[in-house]
């Protein structure tokens, strides 16, 4: 059975730097971090991808099959390996060191698509992350978008710049003809500003509306979400927490919300929701392990009413 919320793009092993200067190994990537907490949050949720056939490889099949994701729609393969990334964290934030070229997942082609599971599946998930990684990682996108949409399910893009994959003129090219083609946009602030050269966050959702997306969720970290759709913008407050590692914060936003539009909640409580999880999520080290299970988000919510 095909799942519900179908995420494509490249998942890579995370070396995490921790206080005392040493490295914690973990699992890292947008889309299948996506996919992992919208699975920890009761949906039915799966990753679309190519993986090495590696350790690597081997400890991402592991780690989705426990975490109730499913890997149907995932080939390992043995003439690419698995992108590995390391995070450092200093005064300004955390940073990403990627090593990732001619990864197996960015040699993905539109005919390793399994159109099946595209036209079967509610939300497909993709990002600018899935696209930047190649130029033919980019083309399988718009034709899952295409194939996705032509069935009648929904498309869910985040924006997810990352400068040191593409040159930003392109990026802005490709992520903006993206957005036009999606029903939900996710985009961050800061990504969104150098996007669209704007920096009021009601211009940037007015923006994506305009360039055709149903519904805009603009995150704002701490602060919240802005999230607009055809007829309403509203501000959905942040939750305060002690945060101590951002990293995975806006895929967890992503996967929760994504698991309360499929559940049938309108944008405004699934931002609500996908705010607390997000919330959780920073406090702890890594992208994966901290995030929060549904029970954990329910009970914050009660708590911080």
């Amino acid at each position: 059975m095909t799942p519900d919320i179908l995420c494509l793009g490249e998942p890579m092993l995370e070396f995490n730097q921790q206080p005392d200067g040493m490295y914690l190994p973990g699992h890292g990537g947008d889309t299948s971090n996506c996919a992992i907490a919208a699975a920890r949050q009761g949906a039915s949720a799966g990753c679309l991808t190519h993986l090495g056939k590696d350790a690597f490889g081997d400890s991402f099949m592991a780690l989705w099959m426990s975490e109730g994701v499913s890997v149907a729609n995932v080939e390992q393969i043995t003439d690419a390996h698995t992108g590995i990334y390391f995070v450092t964290h200093g005064e300004e934030g955390h940073e990403f060191s990627y090593f990732r070229a001619g990864s197996a997942c960015s040699l993905m082609t539109a005919d390793d698509l399994p159109k099946g599971a595209l036209q079967s599946t509610k939300i497909l998930h993709a990002s600018g992350i899935s696209q930047g990684i190649s130029e033919s990682a980019a083309d399988t996108v718009f034709a899952a978008m295409d194939i996705t949409k032509e069935a009648g399910g929904l498309v869910s893009y985040d924006t997810n710049l990352r400068e040191k994959l593409w040159p930003l003129s392109r990026a802005r090219a490709i992520i903006h003809a993206a957005v036009a083609q999606c029903d939900i946009a996710l985009p961050g602030l800061d990504d969104a500003e150098l996007l669209t050269g704007m920096s009021d966050p009601e211009a940037i959702v007015q923006f994506y509306l305009g360039l055709g997306a149903k519904i805009v969720a603009l995150t704002l970290g701490p602060k919240g979400t802005l999230v607009g759709t055809e007829s309403e913008v509203r501000m959905i407050p942040g939750r305060k927490v002690t945060a101590v590692d951002a990293t995975g914060a806006g895929d967890t936003f992503d996967g929760a919300f994504l698991s309360q539009i499929v559940a049938g909640s309108d944008p405004f409580t699934a931002a609500n929701y996908a705010n607390a999880a997000a919330a959780l999520s920073t406090q702890g080290y890594g992208a994966v392990a901290p995030m929060p299970y549904a029970s954990e988000v329910q009970a914050f919510l009660a708590d911080t009413a």
